[in-house]
């Protein structure tokens, strides 16, 4: 032990990696974690504005090939705009809402902000990107559906994949014990997300990339406010949450904390 550890004053770097500060490894892993799933994202986004040709070929060909699926298929086309309309922002913001007042209801309030704060910060970030981005959707000659503003990163896929997260992240705790609805959960969670954004491609108003692009910041954004909220609850002696099992509040689910500030 030197003699800056005797006398108490240890380096940043040592209390920030020490295991029994918890809470100063809690936030050293929790901003690597962060910083490890915005660098696809931070990638993508360099490619698509330098308009990497490979890239651009692909997001070409991937259109091009759905659109002439679409063209001789309604059905498929009316399926995908059933699909998109269902999973849009606005909805899935309204089934939000119902779960934060919920929330409130049940006195879980930092909960409830959290899943606000996700879906807020998720939202504005994405169309912060999209104007500083300023990507054109695909202009195509006969376009089966349409679509307003600019394509990277689709604000359908960044939605989606926030609002299935949150909800998951939610709802977790009461599958306790039961594995297959925890299973269950998390195939509609996963089927909710990666099926609207495929309908964004299939309906020809996004580029493949702009989807990838939008899944990749909806996971950036909620490994980032998990990340914080697991950090507040070390803070405050909670147990330590196992979260793809337990969700971000596993004591949720215990009926004697009903009407007890979570």
């Amino acid at each position: 032990m030197n003699a800056s550890t005797a006398g108490g004053q240890r380096s940043w770097r040592t209390r920030r990696l020490d295991p029994d500060d918890s809470l100063g490894l809690r936030l050293t892993l929790a901003a690597a974690a962060a910083f490890l799933v915005l660098v696809p994202f931070a990638l993508l986004a360099l490619l698509v504005l330098a308009a990497w040709p490979p890239l651009f070929r692909l997001d070409v060909t991937v259109t091009d090939a759905l659109h002439r699926y679409a063209l001789h298929h309604p059905a498929w086309v009316r399926l995908m705009s059933v699909w998109t309309d269902v999973f849009a922002p606005n909805p899935l913001r309204a089934a939000t809402a119902v779960v934060v007042a919920w929330l409130l209801l049940r006195r879980a309030r930092r909960l409830a902000l959290w899943v606000v704060t996700t879906m807020t910060v998720g939202g504005l970030l994405g169309a912060l990107l999209k104007v500083l981005v300023g990507r054109q959707r695909p202009d195509l000659l006969d376009p089966v559906a349409r679509a307003a503003g600019f394509a990277f990163p689709s604000g359908h896929a960044l939605n989606a994949t926030l609002a299935a997260g949150v909800l998951l992240l939610v709802f977790l705790p009461f599958t306790r014990g039961r594995r297959l609805l925890r299973w269950a959960l998390w195939t509609a969670a996963v089927l909710i997300t990666v099926v609207t954004g495929l309908s964004r491609i299939a309906l020809g108003v996004h580029w493949t990339s702009d989807v990838v692009g939008g899944w990749l910041l909806g996971v950036a954004v909620l490994a980032a406010t998990t990340a914080a909220f697991s950090t507040w609850r070390a803070r405050t002696g909670h147990h330590r949450a196992r979260t793809v099992r337990e969700g971000v509040e596993p004591e949720l689910a215990d009926p004697r904390r009903n009407g007890t500030q979570l």
